[in-house]
């Protein structure tokens, strides 16, 4: 018998270098996918921080909608929310007990009961990992109760007499 030629003589298995070629692809992709799957991770926590924040700031704001005198909503509130404890939703910011402080500048405008409003929310918390965040909303808001009652009939005077100058009824 004659010895096989080993120019013809089959292979049967992975080569050293195929198989650490073979593992550096998937070590890439593993890194590739890790890190993906941590950018979404980490993205969700923002969003739900976020929409945690929202919450406050509307019910901020709602608060400021409540108030039935100038001087008390130009005075703001400020109260620290609940922590939601162990049974609340698992969001960014559960767990973690905020602190909330709203003021607002209201001044009135030229029309009556109509007054313009710089409404400042401020929300910190203890937690090094979230930084205290200020929301600045301006919008105008028809509220009557706010109104003093010389400044509502001379507004209402001086509406009249514009009102009448565009109709043509008196001259200018």
């Amino acid at each position: 018998m004659q010895a096989p030629d080993p120019r013809t003589r089959r292979r049967r298995g992975f080569s050293l270098l195929e198989v650490l070629i073979a593992l550096v692809v998937f070590a890439v992709a593993a890194v590739v996918l890790g890190a993906g799957y941590l950018n979404i991770l980490n993205d969700y926590a923002v969003i739900s921080r976020g929409t945690g924040e929202d919450q406050d700031v509307a019910y901020a704001r709602e608060e400021l909608l409540t108030q039935g005198d100038l001087p008390t909503a130009q005075a703001g509130d400020e109260y620290d929310t609940d922590d939601g404890g162990p049974s609340a939703p698992k969001s960014g910011l559960s767990g973690i007990a905020r602190h909330v402080a709203w003021t607002a500048v209201i001044t009135p405008t030229a029309t009556t009961d109509l007054f313009s409003v710089a409404f400042t929310c401020t929300i910190s918390t203890s937690s090094p990992d979230y930084p205290t965040r200020t929301v600045v909303q301006n919008f105008m808001l028809l509220r009557p109760t706010w109104s003093d009652p010389a400044d509502r009939t001379s507004l209402r005077a001086a509406a009249a007499a514009r009102i009448s100058q565009v109709q043509g009824k008196t001259s200018s």
